[in-house]
């Protein structure tokens, strides 16, 4: 019998190969049709190995490990701006499009959820583009507050954003 070993761990910058492809797959999904597609592929150029390997030196990054695949990752940090203070910003949390769908998200997210509140952090803030409907639905499903509406510009495009608060 073989067994599957799913693990939720800090990423190495050797998953920095693993990493851009994960990158690539799971962001030519989620945003085909949404964001316009040179400028898509312009952003999954930019973050190759290299690029990982430089953010790994300064982001807290964890991945989502199947049988030494890098499934997904997710990254986090301090949120943005002074006006809050004790919250932590999911700033990244993707699986390869085969992954998803078969509870893998939840558990990243959730070892997420509890890195930051083991860092002494009280609340998570999440942005998700308007247009993703199942990034939108997830956060929905596992708790999220729907707590502020902004707009980003992406390839000439002015994008909708929604922000989700939770609790860890």
């Amino acid at each position: 019998m073989t067994s599957l070993v799913i693990d939720v761990r800090p990423a190495r910058t050797s998953d920095a190969g693993q990493l851009a492809d994960a990158y690539a797959t799971s962001w030519r999904e989620a945003y085909a049709g949404i964001i316009p597609a040179l400028t898509l592929e312009r952003m999954i150029v930019r973050r190759g190995a290299r690029w990982w390997r430089e953010v790994l030196a300064r982001r807290a990054v964890l991945v989502l490990d199947v049988d030494a695949i890098v499934a997904g990752y997710a990254s986090f940090a301090p949120a943005r701006g002074h006006a809050h203070p004790g919250t932590a910003e999911i700033q990244e949390l993707y699986l390869r499009p085969e992954y998803q769908g078969v509870g893998l998200g939840v558990r990243l997210f959730s070892a997420t959820l509890r890195r930051i509140k083991g860092r002494g952090y009280a609340k998570v803030l999440v942005r998700a583009l308007a247009e993703n409907d199942r990034a939108n639905n997830f956060y929905v499903r596992h708790g999220g507050r729907l707590v502020a509406r902004t707009d980003e510009s992406l390839g000439g495009r002015m994008l909708p954003c929604l922000w989700y608060e939770f609790r860890p």
